[in-house]
């Protein structure tokens, strides 16, 4: 995999929550759409029969796009594990395969709309796909890859979503406050933003071993200029996370309530770096 970095403007990651299948069109329609103006290959992956894939097969764009090769309606078979359980780093080389596929054919990238309900219906199969959730996001951020990962809450139920959700940097499920997600894939950060506090402590707990961000020299760095707030037990958390890897947690937070708590709390192995 080649180290070139992508433009930031051209970073897509977002998962999207639906009630019904109508809703789902529109919005899979315009993400491949805009896909399609870029110069990208376009990817559907779902579970047939589906009416989302037979009403995409007569947009007229996607249809040509279809016929040349540049559109493919993808079984969840064929695009994921077998078993229906990912494997999260194999998925995200299967990815980076398709990925490097579509580049040589000569389209500008990868984007897949996902409609990955299928494979989150049990809590083994959501605690994989949420760590593949973000080491995909880290493939992203650096070759020119862009998703949009659908889940359908009628099915699953806003806590099941909202374990998904917190992984990406973009979402429609407004009632998950905070979100984790890759920053700097070299060296292993991640970001936070939104808001932490009692009722979201233990997804925030959950989403930091899901994600396992790593140290570098003894450091383990989230970049948090857009976290509004963050209570004592989940500094906790993330302390602890640094501390079971060896490290000193960095918090990087542009405001100062943070530091605040952090300083009454005298955590040993915690640093709050406020920017000024």
């Amino acid at each position: 995999m080649s180290g070139r970095t992508r433009p930031t403007a051209a970073y897509r990651h977002v998962c999207w929550r639906y009630d019904d299948r109508a809703a789902l069109y529109s919005r899979v329609r315009a993400f491949l759409l805009d896909g399609l103006a870029l110069g990208e290959q376009i990817w559907y992956v779902t579970v047939e029969p589906d009416p989302v894939a037979d009403r995409l097969r007569e947009e007229p764009p996607i249809r040509d796009a279809l016929r040349r090769g540049a559109a493919r309606i993808v079984p969840v078979g064929s695009a994921y594990a077998p078993d229906h359980v990912v494997v999260p780093t194999d998925q995200v080389h299967a990815y980076a395969t398709a990925t490097e596929a579509a580049l040589a054919a000569g389209h500008t990238g990868l984007r897949v709309a996902a409609d990955a309900t299928a494979l989150v219906r049990t809590p083994r199969q959501r605690d994989a796909f949420a760590r593949y959730e973000h080491l995909i996001d880290r493939y992203m951020r650096v070759r020119p890859m862009s998703a949009m990962c659908a889940y359908d809450r009628q099915l699953l139920g806003d806590a099941a979503v909202a374990e998904l959700a917190c992984m990406h940097p973009g979402t429609n499920v407004e009632d998950v406050l905070f979100r984790l997600y890759a920053e700097s894939p070299g060296d292993g950060r991640a970001a936070l933003v939104g808001e932490l506090d009692a009722s979201n402590h233990e997804l925030f707990r959950a989403a930091l071993d899901r994600a396992d961000p790593r140290p570098v020299d003894g450091r383990l760095v989230v970049e948090a200029s857009d976290l509004r707030f963050i209570d004592h037990r989940n500094l906790i958390h993330l302390r602890d996370h640094a501390r079971a890897h060896g490290a000193v947690a960095v918090l990087r937070a542009s405001r100062s309530a943070a530091a605040r708590v952090a300083e009454l709390l005298d955590l040993p192995g915690l640093n709050v770096e406020v920017a000024r």
